[in-house]
C-alpha cells in the first residue's frame, strides 16, 4: 500500500519551542496539512533562553520577519558575543565574538600569524582585528554592509529578547497562517497501531486530539517522547554538574550592552542579558555545593537594578532524548534535552531540529532510515555543542572552590580532548562536518581558559616579519577607525526597532 501524505500534526506545548515549530511548519506547509497546537496558560513555561547566536537570523528570514518589527515587538537588543568573566582565573575576562579574526592573508590561519607576532612580542591582542569585539568594548552597532571593501561587512550578529515576547509573535504569525490553538491540561495519551505510536491525546475536560504526527515541546518532562513512549535519557551531569537555575529579571539602570555577561561564580555561573526595557538575570549551579536559598541571595547580590519579579527556579539534568525522533513523535526544545545556555544554544538547538524535519519531513509510513538519519545528526550537534560548554568549565586554573576543583581535574569527552591537544601543538583547530561553532569560536575560548599554543604553523613563517607587522598595525587601525564610525547600540536600536514601554 502506497504510504498517504500526513494530513494533521498536533504539537503539545507552547512556549519557544512549541511556537517556532508551528511558525515555521505552517509557513511551510502552506495549509497543506493541518495543524493544531495544545498548551495551558496554568502551566508556565521555562523562558529563559533570551540570548541567541547568528543562525537566529536564517529562521527570522525563513518566515519573512523584519529584524525591526522583530526587535521592537520582543523588546530585543543587538548581540555581537559573549563577555566571560572569572572563568580562567579570578579577576580575568575574555571576550568569545562572532564572526571572523581578521581577513585572509595566505595559507595559514589568520590566528597563525597573530601566532608567530607574539613570539616577537608583537601584534598586540587578538581582540584587536575582530571588529564585533572591538564593538562590543566600545557599546557600538551596525548591520553588516555587502561592500567586502568595507569593515561593516565583516559585523555578525544575533539578539538578547524577552523568551515570553518571542513566543507570543510568532503565536500571531502561526495563528494567522491557520494554526488553530487549544487551551487545556492532557491527561492521557492514548497509543495504537501500527507499533504503539501515539494515536491522541485526551484533555482534563474530555477532548480528545488525534494527529498523524506529533511535536513534543512539553519541557523536562518530555509528556509523549518519554512519558508515553519511554524512549531513554542520556545523562551528562558528570560532565557539566550543574543541575539547578535560578532567574530573575531587574529593572535596567544603564543602556543596554551588546553583549551577554557570563560570570563564573562559587558553584556555577551568572548570565547578564540587557534587553530595551529590563535586564535578564540567573544563577546556573550544582545543588552538591550550594543551596537554593544561597543561590538565591548571591544572585540578588549582583544585580544592578530593582527586581522585576519573584524568582524562578528550575531543575534539570544535563543530557539528551536517546531518540529525538521516535516512531510518530519528534521533540525539540526541553523535551530533546538540556545543555545549559552558556553559549545561548538553546534557541538554536530548537531551530536546527525543524530543520533537519523539514529536510526528512515523513509521510504516515515514517521511514526508518529518514528517523534515524534524523536522530545521528541530532546527536552529533548535541554531543558537539557538549564539548565546547565543558571547555568552559574543565580549561581553568580556578582551585578556589569544590566546584572549580572537580571540573579542572574530571576526564573529558575524547572528542573534547583532541581538539585542545591539537591547538596546543600548533594552535590548529580541525572541525567535523556541519559543526555548529566556527574556528574563531573554539579559538576565543581556548585562548580566553588559558589553552596556548606551543608553535604557531610554520606556513605562517613565509611572509617576511616587517610585512606582517605592517599588514596587521594596518589593519588594526582600520578597525578602529571603523568601529569609530558606527552609532551607538542605543542609537541603532532607535526607530522602527524601538519597543513600546512594557506594560
Amino acid at each position: 500500500m502506497t504510504p498517504t501524505p500526513l494530513r494533521s500534526i498536533l504539537i503539545v506545548g507552547g512556549g519557544t519551542a512549541g511556537w517556532m515549530a508551528a511558525a515555521a511548519l505552517s509557513t511551510v506547509l502552506r495549509g497543506t496539512v493541518r495543524i493544531d497546537l495544545v498548551e495551558s496558560e496554568a502551566i508556565g513555561t521555562v523562558g529563559v533562553g533570551e540570548a541567541t547566536i547568528p543562525p537566529i537570523q536564517l529562521f527570522n528570514q525563513l518566515l519573512g520577519i523584519d529584524e525591526d518589527t522583530f526587535l521592537a515587538a520582543t523588546q530585543g537588543t543587538y548581540k555581537l558575543g559573549i563577555r566571560f568573566i572569572d572563568w580562567h582565573r579570578q579577576g580575568t575576562d575574555y571576550f568569545h565574538p562572532f564572526g571572523q579574526y581578521g581577513t585572509r592573508i595566505d595559507a595559514a590561519a589568520f590566528h597563525q600569524y597573530w601566532l608567530r607576532l607574539q613570539a616577537h612580542g608583537l601584534g598586540g591582542r587578538l581582540d584587536d582585528y575582530s571588529v564585533t569585539t572591538i564593538a562590543a568594548e566600545a557599546g557600538r552597532f551596525a548591520r553588516p554592509e555587502r561592500d567586502p571593501r568595507s569593515i561593516r561587512s565583516q559585523m555578525t550578529h544575533a539578539f538578547h529578547f524577552d523568551a515570553g515576547l518571542y513566543a507570543r509573535f510568532l503565536r500571531a504569525r502561526a495563528e494567522g497562517q491557520g494554526v488553530v490553538r487549544h487551551e487545556g491540561r492532557i491527561a492521557d495519551v492514548r497509543l495504537g497501531p501500527p507499533d504503539d505510536r501515539v494515536a491522541s491525546v485526551v484533555l482534563d475536560d474530555g477532548r480528545e486530539l488525534a494527529a498523524d504526527f506529533f511535536i513534543d515541546c512539553s519541557g523536562f518532562r518530555g509528556l509523549l517522547i518519554e512519558g508515553a513512549l519511554k524512549t531513554g535519557y542520556e545523562d551528562w551531569s558528570h560532565w557539566l554538574p550543574a543541575n539547578r537555575a535560578v532567574a530573575m529579571p531587574c529593572a535596567r539602570v544603564e543602556a543596554p550592552t551588546p553583549y551577554t555577561r557570563a560570570q563564573a561564580l562559587e558553584a556555577g555561573w551568572r548570565w547578564r542579558i540587557p534587553l530595551q526595557h529590563r535586564t535578564g538575570n540567573g544563577y546556573v549551579y550544582c545543588s552538591e555545593y550550594i543551596s537554593d536559598d544561597a543561590a538565591e541571595a548571591r544572585l540578588r547580590g549582583l544585580l544592578d537594578g530593582a527586581p522585576g519579579a519573584d524568582p524562578n527556579f528550575l531543575r534539570f539534568t544535563t543530557g539528551r532524548r536517546r531518540k529525538a525522533w521516535n516512531r510518530n513523535v519528534l521533540a525539540l526544545g526541553l523535551a530533546a534535552g538540556f545543555l545549559e545556555p552558556l553559549e545561548s544554544t538553546s534557541i538554536h538547538l530548537i531551530q536546527t531540529g525543524i530543520s533537519r524535519l523539514l529536510l526528512n519531513f515523513p509521510d504516515t509510513a515514517f521511514a526508518q532510515a529518514d528517523i534515524d538519519t534524523y536522530n545521528r545528526l541530532v546527536q552529533l550537534e548535541f554531543e558537539r555543542v557538549r564539548d565546547f560548554i565543558v571547555l568552559h568549565y574543565h580549561a581553568t586554573e580556578r582551585d578556589d572552590q569544590p566546584l572549580w576543583r572537580h571540573v579542572r581535574s574530571m576526564t573529558i569527552p575524547e572528542t573534547l580532548q583532541q581538539k585542545i591537544d591539537q591547538f596546543r601543538s600548533r594552535g590548529r583547530i580541525f572541525r567535523f562536518e556541519d559543526e555548529l561553532f566556527q574556528e574563531a569560536s573554539w579559538i576565543a575560548v581556548l585562548l580566553g581558559q588559558g589553552v596556548q599554543p606551543e608553535r604557531h604553523d610554520p606556513l605562517a613563517d613565509v611572509i617576511p616579519l616587517d610585512q606582517l607587522q605592517l599588514r596587521l598595525d594596518r589593519l588594526r587601525a582600520a578597525i578602529r577607525e571603523g568601529v569609530a564610525a558606527m552609532p551607538t547600540h542605543e542609537q541603532a536600536l532607535s526607530g522602527p526597532a524601538r519597543a513600546r514601554p512594557a506594560a
